[in-house]
């Protein structure tokens, strides 16, 4: 494989600096305190009121597993700030969307704690006591490249807008679902940057930056993987619609490739086509998957409506 062109960061410098500029222009001044009921809050009993019980939430056993597994992926925002600025530098145009970036994200993670503790939505001790042990462990993307990093992201961004989004649905409370609907189009935002950062790799590097999508598309795993019991939850948010193999294949990596125009293009070498034959192998085996769990969890609705327990308040639509 040849390699990676060195300069290639300070290539695509001016590229980043045309999103930035667009970016600036697009994103919309919002303020997480406005996305909160506060009037619904009351004191703990630390401060002489009530601590929380499981009878206080609202919320389905779905959304709090939902919302509780995406604000501690939230919370890892000093790990992902770290991988960030470690392979895009701190200086220039990259440093100043690393910067923004971050404090665009750290909006998602406040907003979303001061909902859940005001409306007692989760337990706040179980949530803090989560919290400290993810951040602890923090996130490691391992050896990635700059060009892997920036192609991870890509995916991860319309991924994590994704779940926000079906979140939202699902939480049957008007506030939640406005929120998360906030939330979600700074992540579709911060999606397009990264997206467009690929695509002018792509013109400058076709080769690696193929290998590099075929990778980061095989390799694929949320952010918040390695948190405890991240496993048991990414389930119930399968089973409920909320993410799952079916909206991966088709509302995250696909629209993506298709803006790229991986499988129309024609400038590959012997690499870049060896990744993209990878890349169609593995997507018609995750879309055999995909239809697989969408046919399961259809029978196993149907079996739970039989048996008089229809979850479908909890299924996204």
């Amino acid at each position: 494989m040849p390699d990676t062109p060195t300069n290639l960061l300070e290539q695509l410098e001016p590229v980043v600096a045309e999103n930035l500029d667009r970016h600036l222009g697009l994103a919309q001044e919002w303020h997480p305190h406005d996305y909160v009921p506060w009037s619904q809050g009351r004191d703990f009993a630390f401060l002489g009121g009530e601590d929380y019980s499981p009878e206080q939430s609202q919320l389905s056993e779905t959304a709090k597993a939902a919302m509780f597994t995406n604000l501690l992926t939230e919370d890892n925002l000093p790990s992902y700030h770290r991988e960030i600025a470690t392979r895009f530098g701190r200086d220039g145009a990259w440093g100043t969307w690393v910067g923004r970036w971050t404090a665009e994200e750290n909006r998602h993670g406040i907003a979303m704690r001061d909902y859940l503790v005001v409306t007692r939505g989760v337990d706040p001790v179980e949530l803090e006591r989560a919290r400290m042990d993810y951040m602890t462990s923090g996130y490691d993307s391992g050896d990635k490249t700059a060009l892997e990093a920036v192609t991870y992201v890509s995916f991860q961004e319309l991924a994590t807008r994704v779940s926000h989004r079906n979140t939202g649905k699902v939480t049957g409370d008007p506030i939640a679902d406005k929120m998360l609907a906030r939330i979600s189009k700074d992540e579709n935002l911060h999606m397009v940057f990264y997206r467009n950062i690929v695509a002018a790799a792509l013109e400058i590097a076709p080769d690696e930056t193929m290998r590099a999508i075929a990778d980061e598309v095989i390799g694929f795993e949320m952010p918040g993987a390695t948190m405890a019991g991240f496993r048991r939850s990414s389930m119930i948010i399968a089973k409920a619609g909320i993410y799952d193999l079916r909206l991966h294949h088709d509302e995250v990596i696909m629209p993506i490739l298709r803006h790229w125009k991986v499988f129309d293009r024609s400038d590959f070498g012997p690499v870049g086509e060896q990744a993209r034959d990878d890349l169609a192998q593995f997507l018609s085996a995750l879309d055999k998957q995909a239809a697989t769990f969408v046919d399961r969890r259809a029978v196993g609705r149907e079996r739970d409506i039989a048996r008089g327990r229809d979850n479908s308040a909890d299924i996204a639509s």
